[in-house]
């Protein structure tokens, strides 16, 4: 009982502590807001040229994501499905070597690597989650393998629907992030 007295007036010290923190800050929090929007917005004004930065971007994650794989996995030869998985980890960098050495032609080739990825990251993750389903949470595993199968998938029904979309998308969330941030700091500012 102790326990779960501490644990809320943590949490309470914990909210007041967030909400005088938005209070002080209001003001620069409402200029995150509206930078977001614009952004947002310049978003979907140019979804390709939203599509060429998250390319660029993607490509650094993908490299560093593989590279990480790969050192993990290099040590644990022994794990069952080693392969697949370590063929899944550089496909994934070398992917991301690819779009952070040519962006603009990594737009036009996205839905194509970006399918090839998610069919074998899928396929990968699949077999790996029924190799240790006696462990904990292999469900979550199996679950992502099945995403990723999907996603590649739509990508390859829709491959030009899908670069533009991804602009959308990402200005989508920028306006309804600044919006959300916005009327939080509206509010704290008025209280």
């Amino acid at each position: 009982m102790n326990d779960k007295i501490s644990l809320n007036e943590a949490s309470q010290a914990m909210r007041s502590a967030l909400q005088e923190t938005v209070r002080k800050n209001a003001n620069l929090f409402l200029v995150q807001a509206v930078l977001m929007i614009i952004t947002g917005v310049a978003a979907f004004a140019f979804p390709l040229v939203t599509s060429v930065a998250l390319a660029a971007i993607l490509g650094w994650l993908l490299l560093f994501s593989g590279i990480a794989q790969i050192i993990t996995i290099i040590g644990a030869t022994q794990v069952p499905h080693f392969w697949p998985q370590l063929i899944s980890a550089a496909l994934a960098a070398i992917i991301g070597f690819l779009f952070i050495r040519n962006p603009g032609t990594a737009v036009s080739t996205l839905a194509l690597l970006m399918i090839v990825y998610f069919m074998v990251e899928g396929v990968s993750k699949i077999v790996f989650s029924l190799s240790i389903r006696p462990l904990g949470n292999w469900g979550w595993v199996l679950a992502s393998g099945i995403i990723g199968l999907l996603i590649g998938a739509y990508l390859m029904s829709n491959p030009a629907l899908s670069l533009v979309l991804l602009g959308f998308l990402v200005g989508a969330q920028l306006i309804s992030e600044g919006v959300a941030i916005g009327v939080m700091a509206w509010r704290a500012k008025k209280d």
